[in-house]
């Protein structure tokens, strides 16, 4: 296959009455899930569809999870990043051979919003929306419920939505009682205010050295499923991711990008009722020197 069976392993740090365990889907060969409902959304086409190449919109992941495709089927690919992507993850697309299309944010998002641009060749690999992509993300609550049968709730990293309604669909499906919950930043959290206003609103966001998560607005054709299947969200400050990646890579020998931590930072707040719940660690493509200024206890981008 083209994922790995990843690793859960139990969280030293565990707040007191709490037992949490860490999904290390950083560890795939991408460094990060998307692995999952990329390859599974590539896949699912004919050779015919993808012959002109694919391309998608990224701020990093799922770029890196096309170009991996790309090469391997022997297709060109494309990946549009915003102005702000992470080097890391940039040089990651270099190293595949992706021809790389930066946009101003704005016009990125947009891009994300219509799913295609007009002026790519090829077919976009939408890693969100795409039933096929939610298919390849549910594959992640099947072994989390295979190899912890007692979890009790499964936090995730909200983005785009794609991989807590995965999760969520496979937990629904398997009648499992699992509640899933949905990890934000207090400085960027679209999912919580659009149950807050009972439909997706524009939001000021400010994800700081985050990416991935913390965009301005849930996409719309994701509300049904975020509104029917999440059951909560935990808001986490950026001090509070930090410390987490801190964590993990001190006490773990883990390293985890901002949004793969924010479902840990959410898990160690323990600001939820279950006593047993899953942290799904969703990447670990991490600038060097953010990890350098984390480790030495600060927080990247702030002002000092």
């Amino acid at each position: 296959g083209l994922s790995l069976l990843s690793p859960l392993v139990a969280c030293e740090a565990a707040p007191a009455g709490k037992t949490v365990a860490l999904k290390l889907e950083n560890l795939q060969p991408i460094g990060s899930f998307k692995i999952r409902p990329v390859g599974n959304a590539v896949l699912s086409q004919s050779r015919r569809a993808v012959s002109r190449g694919i391309y998608t919109a990224s701020s990093g992941n799922s770029a890196v999870a096309v170009a991996w495709m790309a090469r391997r089927l022997g297709i060109a690919a494309t990946a549009v990043v915003p102005a702000d992507a992470p080097e890391v993850k940039l040089a990651n697309l270099r190293r595949l051979g992706a021809r790389i299309d930066m946009r101003p944010v704005g016009e990125w998002w947009r891009a994300i919003e219509r799913g295609s641009l007009e002026d790519q060749e090829g077919l976009y690999i939408d890693a969100v929306r795409d039933p096929a992509s939610l298919a390849g993300d549910a594959t992640i609550a099947c072994e989390i419920l295979e190899q912890w049968p007692q979890t009790e709730a499964v936090l995730v990293p909200f983005g785009g939505g794609g991989l807590a309604c995965g999760i969520a669909c496979a937990v629904r499906a398997l009648g499992c009682g699992a509640q899933i919950i949905a990890c934000e930043l207090e400085t960027a959290h679209p999912l919580k205010a659009a149950l807050e206003a009972g439909a997706p609103i524009q939001t000021r966001h400010k994800p700081g050295f985050v990416s991935g998560v913390g965009y301005g607005c849930v996409l719309p054709e994701m509300w049904p499923l975020v509104s029917s299947f999440i059951d909560t969200v935990i808001t986490v400050s950026l001090a509070e991711v930090a410390a987490a990646i801190r964590l993990l890579a001190e006490r773990h020998r883990v390293v985890a990008e901002g949004a793969g931590a924010v479902s840990v930072a959410a898990a160690l707040s323990g600001r939820y009722r279950q006593t047993s719940v899953c942290a799904v660690v969703s990447g670990g493509n991490l600038d060097s020197r953010v990890l350098a200024t984390i480790l030495q206890g600060g927080i990247p981008g702030a002002m000092s």
